[in-house]
């Protein structure tokens, strides 16, 4: 039979009320009375009952993680297990539980935001992979929900984790550069997405510090599938490039088998650098070379931030947070610095 706070309380010679406000968090409790208390809930493994607590309280110690992708995309790609990992990592230290929640294939605009958010289930919500034109972060905005995104957004008003895109594309094109390729192609992902478009950026600029001229027929628009990477590769080929940054290491494997049945050779007659250095690229033949980005700490500082913003608040403007990690540049076989 568990206990009830009736027995913690005669235990720990305090009033039922007295222990309720312990475990539910409230300040005007002596220090003394409150360690004396949580000393006499640990010696006898009580668990506070999460409904009850939860209408005190008015949280329910739930986040979500929304993913706004097709479910056969969300499953091919490595990033997102990685991603979960680390918000599960966080969760776990701090006695949260966590809501995954999928919508597989077109859904109506409001669907993620009546489905998720209005449910009153979710203290706060973290959301990875949106695009420029969705609506849920607005709406996320507009009701004061505590959200972070993965990923930078250009609104001031949102709260983010992500890595320096453009810095980190100018760095893999800047080394494709120093090998002597004069012709660097790129693949880059949706373009709908901040994401690629500042990976698109760094590129560009890397063309531009070297004085390489920026050529539309040597880009290639993917969604960060592997079939997208071979229609890019494909399509590029008329262009002749001798090297290719590519914005997912995803869409690198893609191009590195549209490569092969074009009987081409990686390194030898093009040279491949990927991005994101996902586990499967030290696997493949040749490995490849890519911007290695900290994935499980993006998830990981994603839900540190959330939780921090459920817990303090976070309404004045000085508040929104916008963390930017590095990122760093693996190089392996796939473009020929190790031949």
């Amino acid at each position: 039979m568990p206990l009830t706070l009736e027995e913690i309380g005669k235990l720990a010679g305090v009033s039922r009320s007295t222990v309720s406000r312990v475990v539910n968090g409230d300040t005007h409790v002596r220090d003394q009375v409150r360690e004396h208390v949580w000393r006499v809930v640990r010696e006898t493994g009580y668990q506070p009952h999460a409904a009850a607590r939860s209408l005190v309280t008015r949280r329910t110690r739930i986040i979500g993680v929304v993913i706004p992708e097709a479910l056969a995309k969300l499953f091919a790609d490595p990033f997102f297990p990685l991603l979960l990992r680390g918000v599960t990592e966080t969760c776990n230290t701090h006695d949260y539980h966590l809501m995954l929640s999928l919508f597989n294939g077109p859904i109506a605009e409001s669907e993620p935001h009546r489905r998720v958010v209005r449910s009153d289930y979710l203290d706060g919500v973290i959301v990875a992979s949106t695009r420029l034109d969705d609506p849920l972060v607005l709406r996320l905005v507009q009701d004061g929900v505590p959200f972070v995104l993965v990923g930078r957004h250009p609104d001031q008003r949102v709260n983010y984790v992500d890595v320096d895109n453009v810095s980190a594309a100018r760095m893999a094109t800047e080394h494709l550069i120093r090998l002597g390729h004069e012709r660097v192609g790129t693949i880059t992902g949706p373009l709908n997405m901040v994401q690629a478009q500042d990976r698109l950026t760094g590129y560009r600029q890397a063309l531009e510090a070297h004085h390489r001229p920026f050529d539309e027929g040597l880009i290639a628009e993917g969604d960060f599938t592997e079939g997208s990477g071979a229609a890019g590769a494909q399509r590029l080929l008329p262009a002749r490039p001798t090297a290719l940054f590519v914005a997912s290491d995803t869409m690198a494997i893609g191009a590195l088998k549209a490569l092969r049945q074009a009987n081409l050779q990686v390194p030898r007659d093009i040279a491949l650098v990927g991005f994101d250095d996902v586990p499967i690229a030290a696997a493949v033949e040749p490995a490849l070379t890519t911007v290695r980005q900290p994935i499980e700490r993006l998830g990981s500082m994603s839900a540190d931030l959330l939780l921090n913003l459920i817990e303090n608040g976070a309404e004045a403007p000085a508040s929104v947070h916008r963390i930017v990690l590095p990122a760093e540049l693996v190089v392996r076989q796939s473009c020929g610095a190790m031949h």
